[in-house]
């Protein structure tokens, strides 16, 4: 052994290339003939725990559906509290929020203030169609609707007072840092998931068919990219290919124009729901709705189906299924880098093989959001429809001057009729 002249042994320098979390190992996919996925039998195993976590999930979700409107919100404000929940986690400090009891409470208080906002907007003319009949309760609520954004307005302002009043030294960046992640997650959160509490009252077929869209992507991606997948998608998230993507993206087309013609036959998924009940529903469904037939001439005589029969809402599903299958994805690789940036593989372990709530419902806050600007301003009628002018007499109007405007009105509707004779 060869020493120099201190008498320690020379270093032997070591160049080691650092390995980056997007590379595809290369003894891997030589193995498997170049496909990402499969590899190994964790692989497999994964898949058939993923496989019964959805099987459970879908259960689960198709009862909530045939309970109706307000189990479905019910639903989704469980999984808005849950999200919430693993988002404020990730910037907790166990050893600072000791020193800082108010926090948690002040988190709920904006929790609180903001659910009272979005859903006292969305809910208000439902609640007031709910209790007309009885004119106690309805001077009552019409009082709550017509005060209700001051009353979350001094909410706030109460949280700002309380969030200073809190203020502490040397815990000032970490407290300023809460309340911005507080904010950030009321508004990514109860923004998105707002809009799908509206898309339900629309008529659950605008709430069932986005989700259920992005299901079938999320399965169709994983299966085709299991299987076929070979050439990666974006760095964000390696195990994405660009086989996934493309036969997600067809199989998404597809079944949106035939699940839209499926779910679109039955009353209680597309008529709207305006009050908060919970009987069954009996509607005219509308054009949209209603079958329309095609002969097909390019077919022989002798083709037993000669015509086929297309639901109008199934052009509208088609601009649906093509958002959730190219754009909507862009949420869960948004969601891909946010774990990257805070070095975890998943929000949760709450559903076994698919990580946490907010995994499985990135892509979902995305797609509500889209399916109702969709459905306001290409599919619901722009123009002021008798049942839009009575909504907004019930919630602006007191009794009494409900009651005078009937009376104007029975004035100038008999005028004209004893003009025109």
């Amino acid at each position: 052994m060869n020493k120099d002249l201190g008498g320690s042994t020379p270093a032997t320098p070591k160049l080691r290339r650092r390995k980056h979390s997007n590379e595809i190992p290369s003894d891997i996919s030589k193995s498997n003939g170049g496909h990402l996925l499969v590899d190994n039998n964790s692989k497999y195993k994964s898949m058939w725990i993923r496989t019964y976590s959805t099987i459970w999930m879908i259960g689960g979700f198709a009862f909530i559906i045939y309970m109706g409107h307000l189990y479905i919100c019910a639903m989704v404000i469980v999984i808005q509290i849950l999200m919430a929940r693993e988002l404020f986690n990730l910037l907790r400090k166990i050893r600072e929020d000791r020193h800082l009891p108010e926090t948690y409470q002040l988190n709920k208080h904006f929790f609180f203030t903001a659910m009272l906002f979005v859903y006292g907007r969305i809910l208000s003319p439902r609640l007031v169609n709910t209790v007309t009949s009885d004119k106690v309760l309805y001077k009552l609520v019409s009082n709550l609707i017509k005060y209700h954004m001051v009353i979350c307005y001094f909410l706030y302002i109460a949280g700002i007072i309380w969030f200073i009043l809190t203020l502490k030294k040397k815990m000032y960046k970490y407290q300023f840092g809460q309340f911005a992640w507080t904010h950030m997650i009321l508004i990514v959160v109860f923004t998105q998931s707002s809009f799908t509490v509206a898309n339900i009252f629309e008529g659950i077929f605008w709430f069932l068919l986005p989700a259920s869209l992005i299901v079938i992507n999320d399965i169709a991606a994983y299966l085709f990219g299991f299987f076929f997948g070979r050439t990666p998608l974006i760095k964000l998230s390696p195990k994405k290919t660009w086989e996934g993507f493309i036969g997600a993206s067809v199989a998404t087309i597809v079944s949106a124009f035939l699940l839209a013609n499926f779910l679109g036959q039955f009353e209680w998924l597309t008529c709207p729901r305006k009050d908060l009940s919970t009987g069954w529903l009996h509607c005219d469904p509308g054009p949209l709705f209603k079958p329309e037939h095609y002969r097909l001439p390019w077919f022989p005589d002798w083709f037993p189906w000669k015509e086929i029969s297309i639901l109008p809402v199934q052009w509208h599903a088609l601009w649906l299924g093509l958002f959730a299958s190219i754009i909507a994805p862009f949420g869960g690789f948004f969601a891909s880098g946010f774990k990257r940036a805070f070095k975890i593989k998943d929000f949760g372990d709450s559903i076994p093989g698919h990580g946490g709530i907010t995994d499985r419902m990135d892509c979902q806050m995305v797609m509500a959001v889209f399916a109702y600007i969709y459905h306001q301003s290409f599919v619901k009628s722009q123009s002021f429809s008798v049942e839009t002018i009575v909504e907004q007499i019930l919630v602006n109007l007191t009794f009494e001057e409900q009651i005078d405007l009937y009376r104007r009105l029975g004035e100038i509707l008999q005028e004209r009729g004893t003009s025109s004779w």
